[in-house]
């Protein structure tokens, strides 16, 4: 891809290791054009295995390869099928997610599951973090997939449970705008979902009309902090004495925000570098 100030094309970090231990590379623009087809048949190979790959799997190639397809997701399917399940997982509020590999399928990763792994995720987790903590754990979801197909077998694999499907939509720019007109848990489960792609961002707006936008990195319900907790009677979004921020329910604690202009740093650092008051407010972004 193209990269870096003068946007020069790149090998990604897989194809420069693939290089690195001489294995095959096929950069394709659409990996179900005839010609590429044909090209990947030619390799004579048994089975593929997709991960974070942008492009769906046609029939005619999947058919291809006597084991099919098999991808690797990170979610507990059949939940949180599509582009960001890690993402939507923490916005709903869930408490474990993981990683599957199932047989890819004409549906949308829908096809039968041959291996599972689960984790917690953490209070304060936010998606950027849980993303590589999956990525490993994903290697040996895919080593116990990938061993089910020695020997020449064929696993069929179990078959996903339709009647507890959810979806997780691919994230634009907007979903990341913050709501405060909701209860504290869900503007914190939405600020660690959201970071740090497409980013949980609001506009800071001080008494005496200072501005600027900020993107929340972690926060908590204030009462998971003590003191200073109870429900306000000032409008979503205000600041009260505790410089909490003001919720549909309790208030909200900011432990790390990131100015769009500067670095992350900690809620305490903002407070005393924008003279933050009882007063002032964040606004929702949204139009």
């Amino acid at each position: 891809r193209a990269s870096g100030r003068g946007q020069r094309v790149t090998r990604t970090p897989v194809q420069a290791l693939a290089d690195e231990l001489g294995l095959t590379v096929l950069p394709v623009e659409d990996i179900n054009a005839p010609e590429v087809i044909e090209n990947i048949r030619s390799l004579d190979c048994r089975l593929g295995l997709v991960i974070a790959f942008g492009q769906k799997i046609g029939r005619e190639l999947i058919e291809s390869f006597p084991g099919g397809f098999v991808n690797l997701h990170a979610s507990l399917l059949p939940k949180y099928r599509g582009a960001a399940p890690i993402n939507w997982a923490i916005v709903h509020g869930e408490r474990r997610t993981g990683c599957t590999v199932f047989r890819i399928v004409e549906r949308m990763d829908a096809g039968p599951i041959l291996a599972m792994d689960e984790t917690e995720i953490g209070k304060f987790e936010v998606a950027g973090e849980l993303h590589d903590r999956l990525a490993e754990l994903g290697v040996r979801t895919v080593q116990a997939a990938l061993a089910q197909f020695e020997s020449g077998r064929i696993p069929g694999g179990l078959p996903q449970d339709e009647s507890q499907k959810s979806i997780a939509p691919k994230l634009k720019k907007s979903d990341g705008h913050v709501r405060f007109d909701q209860s504290a848990r869900r503007v914190v489960n939405h600020i660690h979902g959201m970071t740090p792609w497409p980013g949980a961002t609001a506009r800071f707006v001080a008494n005496d009309g200072r501005w600027e936008d900020v993107a929340f990195i972690r926060a908590r319900g204030a009462a998971e902090g003590g003191p200073g907790s109870t429900a306000s009677e000032a409008v979503p979004g205000t600041l009260d004495g505790n410089l909490h921020v003001v919720t549909a329910s309790e208030s909200m604690e900011i432990l790390e925000i990131k100015p769009s202009s500067g670095r992350v740093m900690s809620w305490a650092d903002y407070v005393n570098g924008r003279r933050v008051a009882r007063g002032d407010r964040f606004v929702s972004l949204e139009p």
